[in-house]
């Protein structure tokens, strides 16, 4: 998908980034499940989040606290009129997931980088192991975006209505209720299978080979073939809300759905719920 120009850029090409690496007021940020790949070699400048321990909070599951995550912004050198460029591992995964965050505490400039670490590797781009360091920044966040955020009773509520799109983006073997989770991961659901209603569009679908997205096109014929349209309210969910953080941005940035909200309690939530209508 080629840079967006116009009245809001949200996604910017490798291009593009090598030639504001060095832009002051802009701001790269990697996001991975920790910092592994980030310490292996990032982009020149970029700092590393740390989405298990700096994105969550880290005694009831939830996401990071305003108070944690202006700290995490101030200490990264980020002040609010800050131009911050995701990027990271797994497509892109936790870097949408810091999209989302960010988005829902009020951050107007957040761009993603088009293929994230997989495309910079690919064309041989630069890395460093020097680890970016930047003066403490003031940030205060004002508002909260709950629009883009959903909790189980927001999803119980609309089970079964027609305006309502419930979009599962795991993999068919998640959704059917084949396996509860991909192998070696330890978040779990007492049961398989999915929400009521929901369609299964995995996240994946979203994306080219090397990682960038498909384009607006492309992704309008997807999520309509599903009944994914933009006068549903919509909820995207996966197993603890990564997965759902790509496609919210796909559906809420891209396609600019104009009521799409990200399910993180997502299916380890719903699965141990008591009494909670599933299918497989």
């Amino acid at each position: 998908m080629p840079d967006v120009a116009t009245e809001k850029q949200i996604v910017v090409s490798t291009d593009w980034a090598a030639d504001h690496l060095q832009d002051e007021g802009i701001r790269f940020v990697e996001v991975d499940v920790n910092t592994k790949a980030y310490d292996s070699g990032h982009i020149p400048g970029a700092i590393g989040w740390n989405w298990k321990e700096e994105l969550q909070d880290q005694l009831r599951r939830t996401i990071s606290s305003k108070e944690d995550f202006e700290q995490l912004l101030e200490k990264s050198g980020i002040s609010n009129d800050t131009t911050i460029v995701l990027y990271g591992d797994n497509n892109n995964w936790f870097a949408a997931w810091a999209y989302w965050l960010l988005k829902y505490y009020g951050h107007e400039d957040v761009r993603i980088l088009d293929g994230g670490r997989k495309k910079w590797d690919a064309e041989g781009r630069e890395l460093t192991t020097d680890t970016s360091t930047y003066k403490t920044a003031d940030y205060s966040i004002s508002e909260v975006r709950s629009e883009y955020r959903a909790f189980r009773d927001d999803v119980a509520e609309k089970l079964g209505a027609e305006d309502f799109g419930l979009v599962d983006v795991r993999s068919p073997d998640e959704f059917t209720g084949k396996i509860l989770a991909p192998p070696g991961l330890k978040e779990l659901s007492q049961r398989p299978g999915h929400i009521p209603g929901a369609s299964n569009i995995p996240w994946s679908k979203a994306v080219n080979e090397d990682g960038t997205f498909k384009s607006k096109e492309e992704l309008k014929e997807l999520y309509a073939g599903e009944g994914i349209t933009p006068d549903k309210d919509i909820v995207a969910y996966c197993r603890i809300g990564e997965r759902s953080a790509h496609s919210w941005f796909v559906l809420n940035e891209l396609l600019e759905f104009p009521n799409v909200r990200n399910y993180d309690g997502s299916w380890t939530e719903w699965g141990n719920l008591i009494n909670a209508p599933i299918e497989r």
